[in-house]
Parts: structure tokens; sequence; C-alpha cells
């Protein structure tokens, strides 16, 4: 295989246990069996007698032919020798000779792979980042992943790419819901459902002009390049078109269990968790017609499959083994609980793809399942942004996103002193939407309400709180790293809080640069509302129990749908870790009179709720509206399509207010609730407030950026917007 040395090996060929071409079928009757076993043992014996005269010359090192046929739009190269060029007499001679390696012919440099994924839901959309990680780590090629996908993954996964720029990558969704009426007659008890079948169909589905594809389970670890899988489409010969691992349990041999009835299979069967399809040759042996046939014949006695596709192919290939090319067992090493892939490999260079294909995934029972564990995790926690490599030499499809960011990252001046604030404002921050299940409709009546936050690790407690203080949607944006993510989803699945709320939208923005990007954060958690309406919060405010029901009921009383309104939560804190929560308005003046409560910032920064009036709200009966005033920063509901939060203030300072001014700008009137209220739970202060009181040229940067965000909105805003200049002035 690529770049890699075997130590002395001995080559024995033996005669095969099932034949798998069609010349190899034995005669029909004894005589018949007897004569077709003597050809075959005396072509055996042939074939080693070559084997000895070729082992006898000295080594020679294969010259890379300089043709190379072309396939319609795919470029594969070929050699004298089939796969990547190791004909069994120059194996046995570089084994003969020790430590020499033989110079293997490999998939040219800049030749696209084609990888086909079947992916639905969101589980699987998470898990199938670990195998496009271990994928992107090895691979030498330009990549195409084809992914075959229902609309909640091709949400999540064109969100990702397109945040991950992963050069020489393409990605392309074809939409599995309209496949479902190819497959869905037949019954299905495999755990993936209706998708597990989709494999069968990949020849319709997949362009046209596509000649191979490699296609692949999500549950999958790489440990090489793909590149080696993909040269050995190399070896196929006569009419094999399809690239299987034998299966490695006893699965298809029908004695797992008493009365255990598998579908037919020859010998062991064949495992599709990784496929070879050779799809031009299949169109043409009309692979459609083919396993429809089979499927109906089965499943009248069958009934149901158990295990998917996979009982189909096998079915298949049971009537026509000469379709079947066996790979070698380590490009599938099956981690089932029944497993006998420790047969399969000897030493950690033999592994090459590691499928967790038992439910059980990483818990499942196989004595080296910590090795096999370690490597999952290995990719699993990896920073996907070092996976951003350029492959130089090949010729790329021009990204008109990259490209633009490059340009306007390269028009910025790197002698400006806030070239690193500047510079974050455009930065592409890798996003993975959705990283859990979520699963809610909005209520029929147009009142509905999505808290929105966001977050870093070191405020992953209060999420667990928050959930008990609102029980409508929640659509939260999380500042980790990749480690950090996997850290948030053990703590999210221990927690029977977190997991009986599925109207929780977690969507994980990876960490990048020196800034917290808290209005980006925001603005991915907004455009993830699917309601009418939405809460601007922070994560370390607890809101008033019932204020969900009490801000849809404001929509109505408001009119909200047909006005330009920002409804204003009062916002007060307490500075005691144990605080007994006020159930009413009275309790919570009550604790405000005994000193237990403040209104928000009261001691640091009266500035930003001042304008809430709070003496008017002690009093209050109605809502009542109140006037923008510089620094004012409260916490607002606002309809979906209000304006999003101006992405040049990072970390600490200006990044509400500005938002508020922006409302204001657009003619937003500010209402107060009399009866709703939100209180700000004590942490410790985070990193960015710590570097703005400490950092003299942060404060600069930043007085910087407040100045250009007001000239912007003169520009934008003319003559109204002079208030802000001069308010600014003022303050």
């Amino acid at each position: 295989m690529l770049g890699m040395c075997r130590g002395p090996l001995i080559l024995l060929r033996t005669l095969p246990l099932s034949p798998l071409e069609p010349q190899s079928l034995p005669l029909i009757g004894g005589a018949g069996e007897q004569h077709a076993l003597e050809l075959r043992v005396r072509q055996v014996e042939e074939e080693n007698r070559a084997l000895r005269r070729e082992l006898s010359q000295p080594p020679r090192i294969p010259s890379r032919p300089q043709n190379s046929h072309r396939h319609g739009n795919h470029s594969h190269p070929h050699s004298n020798e089939e796969g990547t060029g190791d004909s069994e007499g120059q194996r046995a001679a570089a084994a003969i000779n020790g430590s020499e390696c033989v110079q293997q012919p490999v998939v040219d440099k800049c030749e696209t792979i084609h990888v086909a994924i079947v992916c639905a839901g969101y589980n699987a959309s998470r898990d199938v980042v670990t195998l496009v990680k271990s994928v992107l780590f090895h691979r030498r090629n330009p990549l195409h992943f084809h992914f075959i996908t229902d609309s909640i993954a091709q949400h999540i996964l064109s969100s990702l790419f397109n945040t991950w720029m992963v050069p020489a990558v393409r990605v392309d969704f074809y939409d599995a819901d309209e496949l479902k009426s190819e497959v869905s007659w037949i019954p299905n008890k495999h755990y993936s459902g209706i998708y597990g079948l989709m494999k069968l169909v990949l020849t319709k589905t997949l362009p046209s002009d596509l000649q191979r594809v490699i296609v692949l389970d999500t549950d999958i670890t790489f440990a090489t390049d793909i590149a080696e899988l993909w040269a050995v489409f190399h070896k196929f010969k006569g009419q094999q078109v399809l690239g299987l691992v034998e299966n490695q349990s006893d699965w298809y041999l029908g004695n797992l269990w008493k009365n255990h009835r598998p579908w037919p299979a020859l010998g062991r069967g064949f495992n599709t968790g990784v496929i070879l399809l050779l799809l031009d040759h299949l169109r043409k042996l009309r692979w459609e017609q083919m396993w429809r046939l089979t499927a109906e014949r089965e499943l009248m006695s069958m009934l149901s499959t158990s295990l998917a596709d996979q009982d189909i192919f096998n079915a298949v290939i049971k009537q026509n083994p000469f379709l079947v090319h066996q790979l070698p067992c380590f490009w599938n090493v099956q981690l089932s609980d029944h497993t006998r892939s420790e047969k399969c490999y000897k030493d950690v260079s033999d592994l090459k793809v590691i499928h967790w294909n038992s439910p059980k995934k990483l818990r499942v029972k196989n004595k080296h399942v910590e090795f096999f564990r370690n490597l999952y995790l290995t990719f699993l926690e990896y920073d996907g942004n070092l996976l951003r490599r350029e492959l130089f030499g090949c010729p790329s499809e021009a990204d008109h996103n990259s490209e633009n960011l490059q340009k306007t990252l390269s028009e910025l001046d790197e002698d400006d002193p806030c070239y690193e604030f500047r510079r974050e404002r455009f930065t592409v921050h890798r996003t993975h939407l959705y990283f859990l299940h979520y699963e809610y409709q909005p209520s029929a009546d147009n009142t509905d309400v999505t808290l929105v936050a966001q977050l870093s690790m070191d405020r992953l407690q209060m999420l667990e709180a928050i959930c008990k203080h609102w029980e409508g949607p929640v659509s939260l944006a999380l500042y980790l790293s990749d480690a950090e993510a996997q850290q948030f989803l053990r703590y999210a699945q221990g927690s029977e809080v977190l997991m009986s709320r599925g109207n929780v939208g977690y969507h994980i923005v990876y960490k990048e640069g020196q800034f917290y990007p808290v209005n980006l954060l925001r603005n991915v958690a907004m455009k993830q509302v699917n309601t009418p309406y939405m809460f601007l919060s922070d994560i370390d405010f607890l809101p008033m129990y019932g204020l969900y029901e009490y801000l849809r009921k404001s929509v109505v009383q408001l009119d909200m749908a047909n006005t330009k309104k920002a409804l204003v939560v009062p916002a007060f804190e307490t500075l005691r870790y144990r605080l007994s929560f006020p159930k009413s308005k009275a309790e919570l003046l009550s604790q405000l009179d005994m000193g237990t409560l403040f209104t928000f910032r009261y001691h640091v920064w009266t500035k930003g709720h001042a304008p809430t009036n709070f003496a008017k709200w002690r009093t209050a009966t109605t809502p009542y509206r109140v006037q923008w005033e510089a620094d004012f920063e409260p916490y607002v509901m606002v309809r979906r399509d209000s304006p999003e939060y101006d992405r040049r203030f990072v970390g600490f300072g200006w990044n509400k207010v500005a938002h508020i001014m922006e409302l204001d700008a657009q003619e937003y009137e500010f209402v107060v609730l009399p009866n709703a209220y939100m209180i700000h739970m004590p942490h410790a202060p985070s990193f960015d407030i710590t570097k703005f009181r400490s950092n003299k040229q942060y404060r600069v940067c930043l007085k910087t950026l407040k100045e250009e965000f007001q000239q912007n909105m003169s520009r934008r805003y003319g003559f109204a917007a002079l208030k802000y200049m001069t308010a600014e002035n003022n303050s």
C-alpha cells in the first residue's frame, strides 16, 4: 500500500473457498466437479511455477506508465500491474530483500476521489463529522463528497462545510426524501430505518457521468489515506463491480441463536459499511432491475430485512458471485458484538478502516476496543480548523466565498493597532447547527417566542436552571473547541433536565482567533429561530417563572404583529450565589428593598438600564413607553425579522448597545413590561472583561470601533442618526 514497507512475508496461493467468477463455477454433477477441480489445481500449480521463476530474478522497480487513460471527466491512472501496481512477484521479491521497499504507483496527485454517504437526522449528522475528519487528516487528493440526506442533515452539513472552507473539497447533496418511494416497499427491521436501504439506489441517484465511488457508513473511521482504497478499483477484473469486505461475524452462517434465519449469502456474506461501486458497469448490468427482482423474491419468504441494504446486496451476490471483488479485511474492521475481526489484524499498521457497526458503538465488547476507541477519540476531538490544508499543485474550483474573504482581509492594514479586532469581524467560524436532536413546531397562534442566548464552556452550568425557568423553545450558540464540544455532549446526555427537552437548539461555533465573537454567536442563534418572536437574553440571566407565557400574551395585547416594538424585560441582579428566586413582582420588590437584589449594573454602569425607569416600574400596572438614551442596552423581545448584531464588536463592550441603537434608528418603540423581570446570577468575570480593564489598547480600539459604527449609522440613516453622535459626545 502507499508509502508502507512490509517485513518478510510468505506468499501462498490457495484454492478459493467459494468461486467469485462465472468461469470458475463447478460443473453440475460429481464428475463435472472433479474435472473442474483438476483444472483449477493445474492452473494454480502453473501460477506457482511462474511465481518461482519470478522470485529467482533480481527485483525490478516498476516504472510509472507515461500515459493514463481518461474516462469521462474523471482521471484514473493505469499501470502494467493492477491496483497499486504491486504484482505478487514484486511483493515476494520485496519480502525476500527484507527492508527494501518496492516503489509503488499511486493514484494521480490531483485525481478527485468520490465518496458517497447516506446521512439522515441530527445524530448521524454529528457522527459523520468524525468520519470526515479522519478522511481529511490522511488525504492527499481532492475530495468530492456526495451526501444523500434528509432536510435536517442537509441543513446541518451544508452550513458546516460552508463555514469549514476546506480547500479541494466539494460537497453535493441529494434529497433522500425523493428516494423514499424507491425503497419504502421493503420492510426493514434495522435501526437505520428506511435510510439504511438507500445505498441500493446510488446508481440512479448519483450523476450519470460519475463512474466510480467509495460508499461509506457514517460510523466509519479511516486510519490511512483514502487514496489507497480508491486505487483498489484497478484490481477489479471481468464483471466485478462491487468491492466488499467479508462479514466478520457469523450472522449469515445462521448459528447465532436457535431458529436464527438470515438472508442468503455467499459463505459469511459481505459487510456493506465500505463499498467500492463501479457505477458505469453497474448501470450496464441493469443493477436496478437485478436487486429489485432479488429483493422481491426473497421477501416472499423472509418477509423483511434484518440488516437493511446489506441483506439485499448479499442475496444478489449469492446469485451472481462474479459481481464481487473481495477486499482485504483491513478495509473494514468490524466491531460488532459477535465480530471475529481480531483475526484480521496482527499489528497497528494493518489497520485501514474501523467500522463501529454495533448499535452500542463505542461500548461494544471487543478485547482491543480501548485501542480503537482512542483512535476514534483522536479524530472526534481533533481541531477541525487544522484540516484547512491547501493541496499545493492541484488546481481547485473557484470558491467565491473564500476568494472574497481573502480579498477583504488583504485590504486590511496589518500595521493598524486594531488589526486583530477588524480581522475578527470577517473571520469565518466553523459552525455545526443543531448539535443535539431538536424537535419543535411553533404554536399555531403566531405568538410563540424563542429565548436566544450564547455561552462558552464556563457558563455550561446555567443551562439546566434556564430550562427550569423557561419552558418555551431556546436557541443557543456555544463557543467551543472540538474537545469542549464533546465534553458538552457528555454533559448534556447525562442531564435528565436537558435530555427531557426537545425544543432547545444547540449550535456549536468552533473557537478560532483570540476574541470571543459575542455578536456572531448571537446572530447564529437568531438565524435558527423558527418562532415569530425572540427574546434576546444572556446566558447568566434567569427569566422569571412564567415569562414565556407572559410574553406570548403581550404579543397579542401590544399588537406586535403589526407594529415595530421592542418589549423591555427589566433586569436585576444578585450578588448571592444562593438566591430564593422571587415568585412574583411583590417578592422581587421586597428583596430589592432588603438589598438582596439590585437593578442590573447599579454599582458599575447605571446608564445601561437607567432608561427602563425602575421607579416607574415599581408601581406600573400597564406597559409604558421609554425613549432611547445613550448606552441603553436592555434585554428585549422583538420580531424574528429584527436586525442582526454588528459583528465588529467582539469580547466586552458595546455589543448590545450598538444593537439597541440600530433598533431605535429603525424606529422601534421601546415598551417596558410591568410584570416581567429577569435576574442576573453572579459568576467570575469573563476573560474579555478582564482584558478590557487591564489592556489600554483594547479600550482604545473599542473607542475607535464605536466611532466608526456611529459614522456608518449616519451614512445609513442620515439626519435621524445625528442624535447618536450628539448623545455620545454628551455622555
